[in-house]
């Protein structure tokens, strides 16, 4: 007597459910092995040679990377001060340890470079064991362009954290103002107020003169008029107040 088909098909079906949880368990076990076999922990660096560290990290498949320098009082010139990762983390392999080597207590003086050119005040910093870190310019007409501004650390600095030096520079000051306010130049006399518009550089047309009449002295109660005197601005356009650049041409009307 025959089976019966419909059991026999639900048979079959579980076994081959069986057979794909299995191979979904293998495949997620070996995924996980090769995960956790490409994954590492970073070690404790702090206090260790450089070269110790480097060794270290690189037995591990790790890259060691030194970020920067410092002046320690606590830690020996060549060992290292700070690690990121910190130790402990768990990293993939090839990743990158970085840290930083201590230069030993400082020993160095701070040359004072103001008021030097930057060239020569690079070459002094040089010279002590000091590097050059942050230069920054600042418009000043009262230095040569070029000239050490400001340094920080100061000189003869002590206790500084790094072997660097940030420069202030003096550069032309090559901005002049976007506009002036007209000045008041009526009864000055005509060079005169050409004189002061040409030192902000604004130009003048050629003066126009104009007789002026003597007018009564006065009588009774009435004030006495002053005459004007020859050669003094009478008119001025634009007038007092108005905002001007060196592209207005002033015009003056000027007493003969």
């Amino acid at each position: 007597m025959k089976g019966n088909p419909i059991l026999h098909f639900f048979r079959v079906a579980s076994v081959m459910m069986l057979l794909v949880a299995v191979a979904l368990l293998a495949a997620i076990v070996t995924m996980r092995v090769a995960i956790h076999g490409a994954e590492v922990q970073v070690p404790s660096l702090k206090g260790m040679t450089v070269a110790d560290a480097r060794s270290e990290t690189a037995g591990l498949g790790l890259i060691l990377n030194v970020d920067n320098r410092y002046y320690s009082g606590d830690v020996a010139a060549g060992h290292i001060l700070t690690q990121s990762p910190a130790a402990g983390t768990v990293v993939r392999r090839e990743w990158t340890v970085r840290v930083s080597e201590s230069l030993g207590p400082q020993k160095v003086d701070v040359p004072n470079t103001v008021g030097a050119d930057e060239r020569v005040a690079e070459l002094e910093l040089r010279r002590a064991g000091l590097e050059v870190g942050i230069v920054a310019e600042l418009p000043d007409n009262r230095a040569a362009e070029g000239t050490v501004l400001a340094q920080d650390p100061p000189a003869h600095a002590l206790d500084i954290a790094r072997p660097t030096i940030n420069l202030l520079i003096a550069e032309p000051d090559d901005e002049g103002p976007d506009g002036y306010v007209m000045p008041d130049l009526v009864g000055l006399p005509v060079v005169s107020a050409q004189m002061d518009l040409a030192k902000v550089g604004i130009k003048t047309d050629p003066p126009r003169y104009v007789d002026v009449p003597v007018g009564p002295i006065g009588s009774g109660m009435e004030p006495p008029r002053l005459p004007v005197r020859p050669g003094s601005v009478l008119v001025q356009e634009p007038a007092a107040g108005a905002r001007v650049d060196q592209s207005t041409l002033v015009k003056l009307t000027v007493a003969k």
